[in-house]
């Protein structure tokens, strides 16, 4: 008997076309400036996010490792350390997201996963920068460990914040958009309209995150 697939050929395909926007993403983040010298704000974790909010926390964690490994042999300079540490960033801040949503698909639970996401994102990240940082950087563990307060906590919660409130802003238009070509099911977006006050707060919580994030980089 024929084993049936996991998912279907039009949820294939999303995820297909979510990867290359991701990786497209992920392309202009390098034009953003760095905090420390060697530490990227990372915008493709906005569209697995979207990814996980519509089709689920496993898609999700799939067009992270995809699109991580094409980042890898591709635009990244940081080989299989950058490979790891990515999926981590990725599948911490989108797949906690997307489980939180999954369980009732409202405006309340998608900003509770995505505060979910961006706070276990950044615990992650801090417990790994100072397990592997050292290795990718060659100082000694007591240098990153004097970073991790001053530097890495406060990159990650704005790199974090970025995407969230980005995922609220764009989630809406995304999920049209596939809606119209077909790709998603009303049920597999949730049900979900405009919240004007919500997209007020979103975008005054965007120029934060951004100033502050440009503080960091040291631009202003």
């Amino acid at each position: 008997m024929e084993k049936k697939s996991k998912f279907s050929s039009k949820q294939i395909v999303t995820i297909a076309m979510l990867c290359a926007v991701a990786f497209g993403f992920k392309a202009l983040s390098n034009f953003i400036p760095q905090v420390a010298g060697f530490l990227s704000f990372d915008l493709k974790d906005i569209v697995i996010a979207i990814g996980g909010f519509i089709l689920g926390p496993l898609p999700a964690a799939i067009i992270s490792i995809i699109v991580s490994l094409i980042e890898m042999i591709t635009i990244s300079h940081t080989g299989p350390i950058g490979l790891i540490m990515n999926v981590l960033q990725s599948c911490s801040f989108a797949c906690v997201a997307a489980v939180i949503y999954r369980r009732n698909k409202t405006i309340k639970n998608a900003i509770i996963g995505l505060v979910a996401g961006v706070l276990c994102m950044t615990v992650i990240m801090l417990l790994w920068n100072w397990l592997i940082t050292p290795l990718y950087m060659g100082v000694p563990r007591s240098v990153v460990a004097g970073m991790l307060m001053s530097v890495f906590l406060p990159f990650n919660l704005a790199k974090g914040g970025i995407n969230a409130t980005l995922t609220v802003l764009l989630y809406k238009p995304v999920v049209t958009a596939l809606r119209k070509a077909g790709l998603v099911r009303e049920s597999e977006g949730g049900k979900r309209t405009t919240k004007w006050g919500l997209i007020v707060v979103s975008i005054v919580l965007l120029i934060t995150f951004v100033l502050w994030g440009l503080v960091l980089a040291k631009v202003i």
